[in-house]
């Protein structure tokens, strides 16, 4: 994960699934990617024995560090938030490593490599609004000339950064698309926009195969396009509709069959826009609205499967 000391103590969902494994009798060792190596062939980390608690002015205590193999692990969170770089790779290539010698990694190392965030939805057309992904300057013009008002974004970022909306003869649109394919070099997704945007960018959660029956609906704030938490978005919580519960059931099979035990869909109006793999939260904001335990239906699931496997 990334510093504990650095995180946000009311709104960050991995604090709420080391919680609820402690509560499951877990003892808890913190990693970040710099404590990953490979070392004669075994993968090793710098683990950080620790305690959490549901104290706003302490909310964990580290103790004394040591190096270890990772195997002795019965199971590793992989929590780095993106960006999905090279050297977050690498760190899935070290965990792979572990994964292989019995320890079970969530979410799966391989699929977290596959499944692209913005790509992966792409697998579910169905449930999509009209998708290019390309970075072909000449193409992506001729999907805004198709479809007038389109949102433009890279591949690999998070919290609504570097995206785009762009409608009809914008005179920035060639510096946008420049800027964002770095003059031809990087691929980026376009998405014909989505006016329910108004009515909030929907995070849905599928834990171990399961829907939550709530999500959180992410407003935009004043004179932005974009939901996301992170650039000012308000955040509801409200049940599933039942094109919410059609969307992540087509989903949810997939995910169970490539080892993605937590996944937070992005739904606007009646579209996927985005499958997130990697880092999904809003669990804290769900949870205090609802009552539910989504940390500890995950680590029910975990511990599931791994009486399953090992029996």
């Amino acid at each position: 994960m990334d510093p504990i000391e650095g995180i946000n103590y009311r709104k960050d969902t991995t604090l709420a699934l080391l919680i609820a494994a402690q509560q499951a009798g877990y003892e808890i060792y913190s990693m970040g990617q710099t404590d990953l190596f490979i070392e004669n062939c075994l993968p090793k980390a710098l683990m950080t024995p620790i305690k959490v608690f549901k104290k706003p002015d302490k909310w964990y205590e580290k103790q004394s560090s040591s190096i270890e193999v990772i195997e002795k692990l019965d199971v590793i969170l992989m929590r780095k938030d993106p960006p999905f770089d090279s050297e977050y790779i690498y760190s899935t290539y070290i965990l792979e490593a572990a994964e292989k010698r019995g320890c079970l990694v969530v979410n799966s190392p391989s699929s977290l490599r596959d499944c692209n965030e913005k790509i992966f939805a792409t697998e579910f057309p169905e449930c999509t609004p009209p998708i290019l992904v390309s970075r072909n300057k000449t193409r992506l013009k001729e999907f805004l000339a198709t479809h007038n008002d389109v949102v433009l974004k890279p591949l690999d970022g998070m919290g609504g950064k570097s995206i785009f909306r762009v409608q009809g003869n914008d005179s920035n649109v060639n510096v946008i698309l420049e800027t964002l394919t770095q003059e031809g070099r990087r691929t980026i997704m376009a998405q014909k926009y989505i006016p329910e945007i108004a009515a909030g960018d929907k995070r849905i959660l599928i834990v171990g195969g399961e829907v939550i029956p709530f999500c959180l609906a992410r407003l935009p704030g004043k004179n932005d396009f974009r939901g996301n938490l992170a650039v000012g978005g308000t955040g509801i919580v409200q049940p599933l509709t039942e094109r919410d519960r059609w969307i992540a059931n087509q989903v949810a099979p997939e995910l169970t069959k490539r080892g993605l035990f937590f996944v937070g869909l992005d739904v606007i109006g009646n579209f996927l826009t985005e499958i997130n793999v990697t880092s999904p939260t809003c669990v804290r904001e769900i949870e205090r609205s609802t009552g539910l335990n989504i940390g500890g239906l995950l680590i029910s699931a975990i511990d599931k499967y791994r009486n399953e496997t090992s029996s």
